[in-house]
């Protein structure tokens, strides 16, 4: 496998991060002196990151709760600490736990107005104190529109973004076309979104096709479990009974804390869980149901 790649894109503000499968969008905001010394930090940082996941790999695909070496590696435990009830391994905040990584490189004793780490859609917040962060939530079969805004601004507890569903690059056990976490931390996000996504399900439906993980991918951490292949077109019914299942895992995590606020959709209906205060708002043009939940 060729080393970690660092490059500033064309547009000469975001910096591209890439090894292996990690491959990471970066922005920073400031003074260009302090962007540019922040950009050195997390480049000098990502160099070794995928090399110690790699030395912890057997461990981190497993259900546990033994002890690990690495910093990514234990924000990726202390991600899923708190769904011990559900099956679920460290794997399933990878992604966000990177971001939180190099976005805390990046930061360390710079002073900058704002920055994100986007790592394939999970993402990693710095906002300084009456900055604001405006992004745009696109949903998975209509890449195109966006079916929503989000509106993250310095006092919100939440400083993660993460998208999960079966359509994404990661194995999922439910039917979702996405489902997106608000939470304080990329990992913590990453982790809520995998198993609210996982929940979005029917089992047995005649409609959904599934295969064996380990099939799909011989190292998936999820082994002989099934995994979503493919959905065909669903009832109304149907959809509601799927979101519904996934609503249910939202507010347990809302209500508990774990994430702020989450949006399911399934084909072209989309079911938003949160409160008055939270940023995140869904357009009506993409969806025959709107539904807020608010606790």
């Amino acid at each position: 496998m060729s080393g970690a790649l660092a490059a500033l894109l064309p547009d000469g503000r975001r910096l591209h991060l890439q090894h292996g499968p990690i491959d990471l969008i970066i922005e920073a905001f400031g003074a260009p002196e302090e962007i540019k010394l922040a950009y050195q930090q997390a480049i000098s940082r990502f160099d070794t990151v995928l090399d110690e996941l790699v030395t912890e790999l057997d461990i981190l695909r497993q259900a546990t709760t033994a002890s690990v070496r690495g910093a990514v590696a234990k924000r990726m435990l202390a991600a899923i600490e708190a769904h011990a009830e559900t099956f679920v391994t460290p794997m399933a905040a990878v992604a966000g736990a990177v971001a939180d990584e190099i976005l805390s490189a990046l930061v360390s004793g710079r002073i900058l107005e704002r920055a994100y780490v986007n790592n394939g859609g999970d993402i990693a917040l710095h906002l300084a104190p009456g900055e604001v962060f405006d992004v745009g939530m696109a949903l998975e079969y209509q890449p195109a529109d966006l079916a929503g805004r989000l509106q993250i601004a310095a006092d919100d507890p939440i400083r993660g973004i993460a998208t999960s569903g079966h359509s994404g690059r990661s194995l999922s056990l439910g039917i979702a076309d996405s489902v997106t976490v608000l939470a304080s931390s990329a990992a913590a996000a990453d982790a809520a979104a995998t198993l609210i996504a996982n929940a979005v399900d029917l089992p047995d439906h005649p409609a959904i096709s599934r295969q064996p993980a380990c099939e799909l991918d011989p190292d998936s951490d999820l082994r002989a479990r099934l995994v979503t292949t493919g959905v065909g077109a669903l009832s109304a019914a149907d959809i509601e009974t799927a979101l519904t299942r996934g609503q249910r895992s939202a507010l347990d995590m809302k209500y508990r804390g774990l994430i702020a606020a989450a949006s399911l959709s399934l084909q072209d209906h989309v079911l938003v869980v949160g409160d008055d205060s939270h940023p995140l708002t869904t357009s009506k043009k993409l969806s025959r149901q709107k539904e807020v939940v608010h606790a």
